[in-house]
């Protein structure tokens, strides 16, 4: 009889683990702190959770016995009406985590490129190769913008083996938007464009995803994690073109989308009004930790146009400063690796979080 090890896919077998943020229950338990103590700024999640009409319909439902409807026919709905599309055009997924690596296994074949521009989203890299596909990285410039120059000729030198170029607009660990110009030059190529747009209800910028019905070679990726406090119940939705969605219907798993996710989806689209009042304070609580991050001496902050701001670490190491928060029970994100050396990432909080971040960073 073999050993098991021996029947795994080599390339399963050589590849990085993706390395998640450790789970908030854990770290409390590690600190031994109260969960409810800690400054959670890590993640990017939203610190005032699901709207209180999405927490009243999931003690109300009475259904979780039985299976989710495989079309998400009322979801789909309540989202043409959000998003500004047909309903035709919308599919929900586990997460848009769970639409990346479908586009991946749907699209690419054996040695197939994505294109990646890195410092950016980590799971585009990790569903490629799982998929069997190689990845092409253009690195973004020094102020994280894109190199669309590079990304042409990467799509060049590939010779019809790219499949797929993904970005992100807000870009996450920068907060940068995509410029219209470097989309529209982009949207030439010939592959599909993926725009993936996880906090743009944080931008001050408007959407791609009206354009997809006209745009044959565009899909745009949406989430409920981050504006509407959904980031547990794990539910996003792409906005795609009919040829590649009538492919994804028949691909996709036929209860992807749970009941809890569908019922909490449904209710946070009917709350609009107060999930846009948080919006609007994470976004003015994203401009005062901007302004008062400027103001130390050691950190360099980039302007952001997601609920976080990144900040270069300059005459210390982000590593140890980031331990050092982690004593006083404040979770940051940083980064130590090409084109992210010496980096913090501090997700927007509530403003008495804003608070003890910063008091604790200027006794630093």
């Amino acid at each position: 009889m073999p050993e098991l090890s021996s029947l795994i896919r080599p390339d399963i077998a050589r590849m990085e683990a993706y390395t998640p943020v450790k789970p908030f229950e854990a770290l409390s338990r590690e600190m031994g702190r109260d969960p409810a103590d800690l400054i959670k700024l890590d993640a990017n999640e939203n610190p005032y959770g699901p709207s209180p009409r999405a927490l009243a319909a999931l003690a109300d439902y009475p259904w979780y016995h039985i299976y989710p409807d495989p079309q998400q026919t009322d979801l789909r709905a309540a989202l043409a009406d959000y998003v500004g599309v047909a309903a035709d055009y919308i599919l929900p997924g586990h997460g848009a985590d769970e639409l990346i690596d479908y586009l991946c296994r749907v699209l690419l074949q054996p040695g197939d490129v994505i294109i990646n521009c890195p410092p950016t989203f980590g799971m585009y890299d990790f569903d490629a190769r799982l998929s069997l596909g190689q990845v092409i990285d253009v690195p973004r410039n020094e102020d994280f913008s894109l190199d669309v120059a590079g990304v042409e000729r990467a799509v060049e030198q590939a010779a019809g083996r790219a499949k797929i170029l993904f970005l992100t607009s807000p870009n996450n660990p920068d907060g940068g938007l995509l410029p219209l110009a470097d989309l529209e030059r982009l949207l030439a190529l010939p592959l599909l464009v993926v725009v993936d747009e996880a906090y743009i209800e944080f931008a001050d910028a408007a959407s791609a995803a009206p354009r997809v019905p006209a745009t044959p070679n565009l899909a745009v990726l949406r989430t409920f994690s981050k504006w509407a406090g959904l980031a547990g119940l794990r539910l996003g939705y792409g906005i795609l073109p009919l040829p590649l969605l009538e492919a994804l219907w028949k691909f996709k798993q036929p209860y992807n989308v749970n009941v809890a996710a569908t019922v909490a989806g449904l209710a946070s689209l009917n709350d609009l009004s107060t999930l846009r009042t948080r919006i609007a304070q994470l976004k003015a609580e994203r401009e005062r930790l901007y302004d008062a991050l400027a103001e130390i001496p050691w950190l360099h902050p980039l302007p952001s146009q997601a609920n976080f701001v990144l900040s270069r670490v300059e005459g210390r190491s982000a590593g140890a400063l980031h331990q050092q928060l982690f004593q006083k029970g404040v979770l940051v994100r940083y980064y130590d690796k090409p084109g992210l050396r010496n980096f913090i990432r501090i997700s927007a909080g509530k403003p008495q979080q804003t608070d003890q971040l910063l008091k604790i960073l200027r006794r630093l």
